[in-house]
C-alpha cells in the first residue's frame, strides 16, 4: 500500500480541500506575497485597503461578496490609522480567524485602537498576535511564508511544530 501523501508529492491527484478566503488587509510587501502564494494553498484571495489611492479595489469588508464564514483576515501593517476600524468591522463579521502582524514583545496597537472604538475586551482577545510560525522571519517573503504555514497548521488542526521529533 502506498502512502497517499507520497503519491501527491509525485504528481498524483489529491483530494481537494474546500477553498477558503484569505483577506490581506492593507497593501504592503507582505500582502503582495500572501496574495501570490495563498492560492497554491487553496485560498481565494482578496486585498482590502480602505485608502482608495492604494488601488486595492476592496475598501471595506462590506464590499466583499464572498461568504466570510471560513475567511482568514490577516492585517499586514499595524501602523495604519485605519487599523481599529478595519479590525472592529472584521470582528463584527462571521469570519473564522483574525490576526495582526507585529512584534510579540510589545502590546499591539490594535488593543488601544479597538478599546477606543468601544470593542469589548472579549472581542479584542479574538485577534491573534503574533501570527504565523516562529521561524525567525525578517523579509516580506519569510513573513508571508510563516503566516501561511501558521494558517495551514491551524486549518489542519496542528500546532505547527516539527513533524518528527526524536524520541
Amino acid at each position: 500500500m502506498t502512502d497517499p501523501a507520497c503519491g501527491v508529492a509525485h504528481g498524483a491527484p489529491s483530494a481537494e480541500r474546500p477553498s477558503r478566503v484569505l483577506v490581506a488587509v492593507f497593501a504592503s510587501p507582505v500582502a503582495e506575497v500572501l496574495l501570490r502564494w495563498a492560492p497554491e494553498l487553496g485560498y481565494r484571495t482578496v486585498l482590502l485597503d480602505p485608502d482608495p489611492a492604494r488601488g486595492a479595489g476592496v475598501l471595506t469588508l462590506a464590499d466583499l461578496v464572498e461568504d466570510l464564514a471560513d475567511a482568514d483576515v490577516v492585517v499586514t501593517d499595524h501602523h495604519r490609522p485605519e487599523l481599529g476600524e478595519v479590525l472592529r468591522d472584521a470582528l463584527a463579521r462571521p469570519v473564522r480567524w483574525v490576526g495582526v502582524m507585529g512584534n510579540p514583545r510589545h502590546e499591539g496597537p490594535h488593543v488601544a485602537a479597538l478599546a477606543a472604538l468601544g470593542v469589548p475586551p472579549a472581542e479584542v482577545a479574538r485577534v491573534h498576535r503574533p501570527i504565523g510560525l516562529d521561524i525567525g522571519s525578517r523579509t516580506p517573503a519569510e513573513i508571508a511564508l510563516a503566516t501561511l504555514a501558521g494558517l495551514l497548521a491551524d486549518r489542519n488542526g496542528r500546532d505547527g511544530g516539527p513533524a518528527h521529533r526524536p524520541r
